[in-house]
């Protein structure tokens, strides 16, 4: 909204200290983190003091962890102040009529939706067993089931998968040489003094790293009479990975502050991401795809680290308050969304490898205990307990060394990440 205001300011003429600043997509980034870590820190207290007047604290199972009776009664439902730290910075400094832009905001409140429903779910069950006077004992089936989680996913990864594909403001440039295509807009524009000649293209192409030539065509999967079809397989591709990507986040949030710092490390990364794919100067110099108005979506991403790191001023160890589902479903739904948009999909095994592990630790855990219990007749567990950050308490390391240790891997798939910008 401030961003339109000093565009009319602009067009009418009108000078006002400062506002060709909100001209700079770099200006408008640092300012949305900076806003964000304000929302978070200030207001995050205020929101502690809320849910802990309103008696809005986590239940924690029976698991035999080190220090798990002390966070018995720690306020959550704290990721509504994630959702607000993200969206208040987005709709002041965002041009809001960005595709990206309007998809993201959309994402995270539908989202933040579903993990609201299942955390009040989840509350209510238990002030129900307390007015009856019974022990409550923490169940998945408290909240939302299953079943209406992974359909709010499906249904997001539609959305986000038909928009990519149909909306004609999602394109990319495609540089060419000789004889433009016919019936093409030519776009014709100056780097390093030499005219550059550009055509807007409609290619659902994605990135491969550490290949050379790099760009892989959806197309390509299918036989040549069934790609007029194509779009059924990236949608289908964009809900697997909205939901996978959505429930490794929600299984990783298991201990103080790892799913915040995980989510602000990999948000960050995607940033980079973004504001290069964005910026016609850096997309030539790296020899990535050119993608118009993505811009834009860093100051989303800058909100979202913002938002993160604010949060962990009172989720790190000890926590102050979890952000529940409300939090972890909305941030993991953000990030895959964010990598589809990016065409950085492909990379989710890397920039996401704590949220891979811990989703596959579990599977692991049930596969091979079925398994086991098949064959032998007694169930053998993989792990001393599944997701993977249990197994290593199990071991006895602490809980803020093995977050710290998460973040580290973490920030060496960031690295990693950014290698195949050039490293192919």
């Amino acid at each position: 909204m401030l961003y339109h205001f000093f565009e009319w300011l602009r067009a009418e003429d009108l000078r006002f200290p400062g506002n060709d600043l909100f001209r700079f997509i770099t200006f408008r980034v640092l300012l949305a983190v900076i806003l964000s870590l304000l929302i978070t820190t200030v207001f995050g207290k205020k929101l502690i003091n809320y849910l802990r007047k309103k008696q809005i604290g986590e239940s924690v199972r029976e698991l035999g962890l080190a220090g798990e009776q002390q966070k018995k009664g720690t306020p959550t439902m704290g990721g509504i102040i994630i959702i607000l730290a993200i969206l208040i910075p987005t709709l002041l400094l965002a041009d809001l009529t960005k595709v990206y832009v309007r998809l993201m905001i959309f994402c995270t409140l539908w989202l933040a939706a579903i993990g609201f429903i299942d955390d009040y779910l989840k509350l209510r069950a238990k002030k129900r067993a307390q007015e009856k006077g019974e022990g409550y004992k923490k169940s998945d089936s408290d909240g939302l089931a299953g079943r209406f989680k992974i359909f709010g996913q499906v249904m997001l990864g539609i959305v986000v998968g038909a928009t990519l594909y149909f909306n004609p403001n999602v394109k990319i440039w495609r540089e060419f040489q000789g004889t433009p295509p016919a019936g093409e807009v030519i776009i014709t524009r100056q780097l390093n003094n030499e005219t550059r000649y550009f055509v807007e293209a409609k290619s659902f192409i994605t990135t491969i790293p550490f290949v050379k030539g790099h760009e892989f065509n959806y197309s390509r999967l299918l036989p040549a009479a069934w790609r007029d079809y194509t779009w059924v397989l990236y949608i289908l591709v964009v809900i697997f990975i909205v939901t996978a990507v959505s429930n490794g986040a929600n299984i990783t949030d298991g201990l103080d502050g790892l799913a915040t710092g995980t989510s602000a490390i990999v948000a960050a990364c995607l940033g980079i991401f973004a504001y290069a794919s964005g910026s016609l100067l850096f997309a030539d110099y790296l020899n990535i795809m050119y993608i118009p108005n993505l811009g834009e979506l860093s100051i989303f991403i800058g909100a979202m680290i913002g938002a993160c790191v604010g949060f962990l001023w009172y989720n790190a160890y000890p926590a102050q308050v979890f952000m529940g589902d409300t939090g972890s479903l909305t941030l993991g739904g953000l990030i895959a969304a964010l990598a589809i948009i990016v065409h950085k999909e492909l990379l989710i095994p890397i920039i996401c490898g704590v949220f891979l592990v811990e989703n596959m630790s579990v599977m692991l855990q049930v596969v091979y205990f079925k398994y086991t219990k098949k064959k032998y007749g007694e169930g053998i567990r993989l792990f001393l307990m599944s997701p993977l950050h249990h197994h290593y308490q199990k071991l006895g390391y602490h809980e803020s060394k093995i977050v710290t240790r998460f973040w580290i891997v973490t920030i060496l798939c960031f690295m990693l990440s950014i290698v195949t910008l050039k490293l192919r």
